[in-house]
Formats: structure tokens, sequence, C-alpha cells
């Protein structure tokens, strides 16, 4: 080998070793819409020298007609690569850039401003160690960017980096800056970021990115590249306690069973003693499998397969832990939300919960307070709206492993699903379990379901009959409890009207109160049917995802869903108790059919249509087709 080829080998593995041995920064932008944070990344490429000749070719053809500085580029387009991004000049997705300077090697994500985007800025946020918050110097501290910087504390980022750009709008005015930064320092110091520092620059003519701008001599901090070449920002996860969620139980032949996943946090050795978090059943590490071998130790952050020295019952979503350090397991836990969806969420409303390979049915039990992202006063409330961040307690219909958000990130972080659209609607931390959870068992009676349904000879069941107001439930639901009554059997109506007479007077109309009240008859129809009796609950019932969690309520006890399908046109010329004229004078507030919806069953068991039939007929109908 000469010469020459050996020192070009020698300094290519010299490169290649500084390479491998760079820290990694992720890093986000955020704030309000316009801020410049597509064009600050742009900037940043730029002036590190990350953006080829012919890139930056199309960049100028591309940048006619829009703002430029001097080099006649809008850097925002490095970024912006949807076709509506740069039609419209902003933010819709987030997009992730990597790039790497001699110091460091960073992943940065390019998150939306605009307040409909918030979800998307929550999922950049969620991987991030470190966030850019950008302010125009014009405007200030927005709302969009107290929103932001809330979310940030919320999802658990500790370091940032207050970005005040477009300074030379204001003429580099430093009384501007420092306005700026003491108000948000202000707002900022109840959110427990460990660092903050604040930066005038200008995206655009780049002063205080790479260097010291002449035009700010006031500011004497370090510019924001190097900043972030410096910042430490690492945290061992593997110096926390060891938690492996199974996403997969591995079994290729009958001679080999593997758990896969990911080491959440901690390290895991050949030998270690592990326990399954919902069993507590113990084990001990007798392979861990990788695809360039067998290892005898892992840390977090390593994809591995775990085979233990013997066969105990292990399911996706089960956690594996060390004795002594187990995460908590319950089926309740109070937690900080954020909600996404332009549906709002709702005290008592069923969804899918998703926290690691868990993915368990759950409901919102209580919403304690709504935080004001301006002021971060807490607000009593009844619901939670699009963008709105608010605590909550959670009950699962079983129990799970879990540890508090600000323990491990990541198991104690989760999603809630719609449970028809599987749209995600929500995101949220743990902030810990509840007690009156550990304190709840059921207790177990000699006397069973299937005792009272022998000593009463009938099966139990509930049929639910939902329909608008005059459609005629009521009155088949009555005719069909004096037929099974004269044949001896045992069955109970439960009517709107009579429960708000009762359990349910302390409730109103708002659409929150119409999913408890039926929350609550669902719970007592369970009880009822549990006793024995066939149980006929007439509700309007107008919402859909009410009728499914009622579904859920009742388990393993017969349902049916009736849907009396009567046009409003024929409930309003029935009237029986003059609501409609009421709800169309104003009078009534929230009336179903008229200012408040009515979802129609998509797959009822039965459908009776209130307008061509008589009650007596349609009761007649249901018997035969109930066969009970």
């Amino acid at each position: 080998m000469s010469l020459a080829m050996a020192t070009a080998n020698t300094d290519l593995d010299l490169w290649l070793e500084q390479q491998t041995g760079k820290s990694l920064l992720r890093f986000l932008t955020c704030g309000s819409v316009d801020d410049g944070k597509s064009t600050l990344i742009g900037r940043l490429l730029y002036d590190s020298q990350l953006v080829l000749d012919d890139q930056l070719a199309s960049l100028k053809n591309e940048s006619r007609n829009r703002t430029v500085g001097d080099e006649g580029i809008d850097f925002s387009l490095l970024v912006d690569g949807l076709q509506a991004e740069r039609e419209q000049g902003i933010t819709i997705d987030v997009a992730y850039q990597f790039f790497s300077t001699d110091k460091r090697k960073f992943i940065v994500a390019d998150t939306p401003g605009h307040e409909q985007y918030t979800r998307n800025m929550a999922t950049g946020a969620s991987n991030a160690d470190l966030a850019l918050v950008l302010v125009d110097a014009r405007k200030g501290v927005l709302t969009q960017t107290r929103r932001h910087s809330f979310i940030l504390s919320l999802v658990g980022v500790k370091h940032v980096v207050l970005v005040i750009n477009k300074i030379d709008l204001v003429g580099y005015d430093r009384q501007v800056f420092e306005r700026i930064e003491a108000e948000y320092r202000a707002f900022a110091a109840e959110l427990g970021f460990e660092t903050l520092a604040a930066v005038p620059v200008s995206a655009l003519r780049g002063d205080n990115i790479l260097v010291n701008s002449e035009r700010t001599p006031w500011f004497s901090g370090a510019p924001l590249m190097p900043y972030l070449e410096a910042i430490e920002v690492s945290e061992d996860r593997a110096a926390r306690a060891f938690r492996f969620p199974v996403q997969w139980v591995n079994r290729p032949n009958l001679d080999f069973r593997g758990l896969s996943g990911t080491v959440a946090s901690g390290a895991i050795a050949v030998g270690d003693e592990v326990l399954v978090a919902a069993s507590r059943k113990p084990a001990v590490i007798s392979r861990i499998v990788t695809m360039d071998g067998d290892r005898e130790r892992v840390t977090a952050g390593q994809a591995v397969t775990l085979v233990l020295d013997r066969e105990i019952d292990v399911s996706r979503g089960d956690v594996l832990a060390h004795p002594g350090s187990t995460p908590e397991f319950s089926n309740q836990f109070q937690a900080r939300l954020v909600w996404m969806s332009d549906e709002p969420a709702y005290q008592g409303r069923s969804y899918l919960l998703k926290i690691g390979a868990q993915v368990v049915p759950a409901t919102i039990t209580d919403i304690k307070f709504r935080t004001n992202v301006n002021t971060l006063e807490h607000a009593a409330a009844t619901k939670l709206g699009l963008n709105e961040v608010g605590t909550v307690t959670i009950a699962t219909d079983r129990a799970i492993a879990f540890d508090p958000y600000g323990a491990n990130p990541l198991t104690g972080g989760f999603i809630l699903i719609d449970r028809l659209s599987n749209a995600t609607l929500g995101a949220g931390t743990i902030e810990f379990g509840l007690r009156r959870a550990q304190n709840l068992t059921y207790q177990s009676f000699d006397v069973s379901r299937q005792v009272r349904a022998t000593l009463k000879g009938q099966e139990p069941r509930i049929v639910w009959f939902t329909g608008l107001s005059g459609s005629g439930k009521s009155s088949i639901a009555n005719l069909l409890e004096k037929r099974l009554t004269a044949e001896g059997r045992h069955a109970y109506i439960l009517d709107g009207d009579n429960v708000r007479h009762g359990l349910n007077k302390d409730l109103g109309f708002t659409e929150a109160a119409r999913v408890e009240n039926i929350r609550r008859v669902a719970e007592v129809a369970k009880l009822m049917a549990d006793a024995g009796l066939i149980v006929l609950v007439s509700f309007i019932s107008p919402f859909e995802k009410e009728r499914r969690l009622v579904r859920e309520i009742a388990g393993d006890i017969a349902f049916s869903e009736i849907y009396v399908d009567t046009p409003i046109e024929v409930c309003e010329a029935r009237d029986p108790k003059g609501l409609y004229k009421r709800a169309r004078t104003g009078e009534i507030k929230n009336f179903t059919g008229i200012d408040s919806p009515f979802e129609a069953p998509t797959t009822p068991e039965l459908v009776l249509h209130g307008a061509t039939a008589e009650p007596v007929a349609l009761a007649e109908q249901l018997y035969d087709w109930l066969r009970i």
C-alpha cells in the first residue's frame, strides 16, 4: 500500500471515528404563526454550508416574488416541502431535517404555528431534547407562544431557547428584546425548564446565527448555533429503573419463545431476575437475542428479544421490570391532557387509551380543571375543547402498568383514540395513580345472576330504546312490559323523565350532562339485569358514543338496541308534552332534534318505524323478535 493510500485510509478512519463520537441533539422550532420558524432552520442549514449548489440554484429560482434576504433565497423553502405549505407560506405538518456540524449532529423538527395544527407541534415536541421558541419582535409573546411553551413543559422538554426573531424589523432595538425576554421569563417561571436562554436574531439576514452580529453590540450572549453545539442536554435513561414493554411474543418454532421490544429505560443482563408488572410472576433472563447475535447486557434504547428461563404468562402490552422497582399497576390515575379534536372531551365518554404497547378502553371519569395557557390559572370545566389543556382522572377497564411521566416519559405518556374512527383525540401525561383504585376489589357472592335468573325462569337482558322525543319509545316499552308481566315475567322500565325526577335530578341538558345521564342509567340497568330482571330502558340517548358506552357497561349481559325511527315532523305533530313548541320558541334549550343533534344508530339490533304502525303493532313486532 502506498503512503498516500495509507494516509487517506487513516484520515478516513479518523473522520469516521469523529462522526461516530459526536453527540446528537434533537430539537424543534415552535411558536406562533409567521414567527419565522422555517426560515430560521433554512438559515441554519445555509450558514452551516449544508445546502448543495444545485439546491441553491433551484431555491433562487423558486424564491422569485418572495421575501428574501441578501442571498436572494427564501430559506423557508428548504423545509416547507408540501405544496400547500409553499402556496400558503405556512407550515402544516412536522418537517424533520438531519444535519451535522464539526461538533455535533442534529435532528430538527419544524412544527406548525397555526392553532389548528397544535397536535402536530405536540408530536414534534414528544421526542425533543430542546426547543427553540420563536417570537416575532414586532408582536411579542402571543397566546400560541404560551400554548406551545405549556405543551413543552407538559411533555417534558427541559431546555428552551427564546429566539426573538425579526429583530431587524424593530431597528435592532435592545429595549424591545429585553421587554420580550422579561415577559417570557415571567410566564415560564412556573413551567419547570432547566435552562432558558434568549437570543435576538434575524433569520432572514443571518444576525446572531453563527457569530455575534455587529448590529447588536449590546448582546453579549452566545450566538444560536454555537449555543446549540455546546449545551449539555443528555439524560441517562440507562440509569433509570428497568422497563421493558413487550411489543411481540416471538415464537418462530416450538423450541423458541422470546419477548421482543425496546428497552425503555434502565439496563438488563443475562441472569437478572425480572417480574411481570401485571401478575408479579418472576423469571430470570436466560438469553438476550439481537440481530447481531446474543448479548450479555443491553441498555435503554436497544431493540432486543429477551428469553426467560421458564414459561410464564406474558403477552403484548405487558411490562417487565426488576424486583423492587416495579411500575405502578392500577386502573385509575390522574393525568394532564391536551385535547386535539374539534369534538370536545366529556366526562364519562369512552375512548381507547394507548400507552406503550398497551391498548385498553378508558373513560375520563372527572375533568378536575382546565388550565388557562395565558395565565396558567385553573378554571372549573365540564369539557375540554380543541387545543385546551386540562387535568383529568381516567379509568381503564383493566389495570395497566405505568410510571409517572416525570419519572419515565416512555411509560408515562399516552394518547386517547376514537373508538369508531381510530383518530387520535388527545395526548396526556400521567401524574400519579389513584389510591382509591388500589383499595377497591370486586366482592363475589354465592347467589349469582344465573341463580336469580333460574328462580325467575327467564334470561336477564337489557332492551335499550332510542329515538326522538315523541317517537313512541315509552309507549312501546309500556306495552311490552304489560305483556311480559301478564306472562309472569319480571320486567322493569327505566324511563328518561322518571329517572330525572330522582337519580339524575342534578343533571341538566348540556352535552356533558347528557353523557353522565346515560352513564348512570346504564350502570343501574346493569345492576337490575344482574338481579335477574328484563330491563326496558326508554331514553332518547342521542349520541352514538354513549350508546356504545352502554354496550360496554352491559358486558356479558344480553343487550339489544332498539331504534324507534320516527321522523321529526311526525314527533313534532304528536308533541304529547308540548316540548317541541317550547323548543321552537326558545323556551327550552338543548332540545334534541331542534338545537341539539340526534345521531341515528348505524347498527341497531332492530328498527321500529314509528310513523308507519301503531305502538301496539310495534310492541308485538318487538316481542316476536326478542323471543323471550
